[in-house]
C-alpha cells in the first residue's frame, strides 16, 4: 500500500514548473542595466527631436520673415519669432551643458564664464539676444539664423529619416547639398555677420541709432574672429577686405592710419568686455 500511494503522488502543475524553472535559471545582471540604458537613450532622442522641431520651426518663420511673400506685419513677426526661437534653443543648450555658476565663488564664476564663452552655442545666443531686443530691423540679421537652423535640420534628417520615402523624394537633395557645402554656408553666414557690423555703424547716423548695441556687436565680431568655430571664415574675409581697402586708404586718406592702427591693436587684443573670457 505504501508503495502504491507513493507512486500515485500528484504531478506538479504547469505554472509551478515554470516558476521553479525561473527560480532555478541564473540571474542575468545585464537585464537590469538594459532598462535604464534604454530609457536614457529614448530621453536623449526625445531631446534631439525637440531641438530639431524647434529649429525646423525657426527655419520656417525665418524664411517668412526674410522673403517678400507675406505682409509686412507677418514678416516682422517671423523676424522676431525666429530670433526668439534661436535664443531659447541656444540658451537651453548652454544651460544643459554648463548649468549655473556656483554662488559666492569668484574663481568658479570666471571658470564658468570661460567655458560658456568658448562653446559653440554662445555666439548664436548672444547674436540673437542682441537683435531680438533691438528696435532695428535688418532682414540681413536672419541670414545667419537661417544658416544655423538649416544646417541642424539637414544633419538631423540625414541621420534619422533616411528610410522615409518623403525624405528621399523631396528633402534628400537639399540636405545632401547642405552637408557637402558646409564651408560655403559658413562663409555666407560670416559675410552677413561682418556686413551687419558695418550697417550698424551706418545706423548711428539715423534716428534709430544705438551706440551701445553697435559697440557690443563689434565685441561679438571680435569674438567671432578669435573663436575656433568661426575664426577660419572671418579671418579669410577680413584679409580680403584689408587687401581691397588698404591701397585706397594709403592713397587717398593717409590721415586715417593712426585711428585704424589703434582699432587694429584693439581688435587683436584678447581682452573682451564684460568678462566674456578669452576667445
Amino acid at each position: 500500500m505504501s508503495s502504491a500511494s507513493s507512486s500515485q503522488l500528484p504531478a506538479p502543475s504547469e505554472g509551478e514548473s515554470t516558476t521553479a524553472n525561473d527560480n532555478a535559471r541564473p540571474h542575468d545582471p545585464g537585464t537590469d542595466s538594459a532598462g535604464p540604458a534604454r530609457s536614457r537613450l529614448s530621453l536623449q532622442l526625445d531631446k534631439r527631436s525637440l531641438h530639431f522641431s524647434v529649429n525646423a520651426w525657426v527655419l520656417i518663420v525665418a524664411l517668412i520673415g526674410i522673403l517678400p511673400l507675406a505682409t509686412q506685419q507677418l514678416q516682422y513677426k517671423g523676424y522676431r519669432l525666429s530670433l526668439l526661437g534661436t535664443t531659447c534653443t541656444t540658451g537651453y543648450a548652454l544651460f544643459a551643458l554648463y548649468g549655473l555658476p556656483g554662488a559666492g565663488n569668484t574663481q568658479a564664476v570666471q571658470v564658468w564664464c570661460h567655458h560658456v564663452t568658448s562653446s559653440k552655442d554662445f555666439i548664436p545666443f548672444m547674436y540673437c539676444l542682441m537683435f531680438v531686443t533691438s528696435k532695428l530691423h535688418f532682414k540681413l540679421v536672419l541670414v545667419p539664423v537661417i544658416c544655423w537652423a538649416l544646417e541642424h535640420v539637414a544633419r538631423f534628417l540625414r541621420r534619422h529619416f533616411t528610410n522615409s520615402s518623403l525624405y528621399r523624394a523631396y528633402l534628400e537633395p537639399l540636405c545632401t547639398w547642405v552637408e557637402t557645402n558646409t564651408t560655403a554656408v559658413n562663409f555666407l553666414c560670416a559675410n552677413a555677420e561682418i556686413l551687419l557690423g558695418f550697417l550698424l555703424i551706418l545706423s548711428l547716423f539715423s534716428k534709430k541709432r544705438n551706440a551701445m548695441q553697435t559697440f557690443m556687436y563689434w565685441q561679438l565680431l571680435k569674438l567671432m574672429y578669435h573663436s575656433p568655430f568661426t575664426a577660419g571664415y572671418h579671418r579669410a574675409i577680413w584679409l580680403k577686405i584689408g587687401r581691397t581697402v588698404n591701397p585706397y586708404i594709403h592713397s587717398y586718406t593717409p590721415f586715417l592710419h593712426d585711428p585704424i592702427n589703434a582699432g587694429i591693436r584693439w581688435w587683436f587684443s584678447r581682452k573682451l568686455i564684460c568678462s566674456w573670457g578669452k576667445a
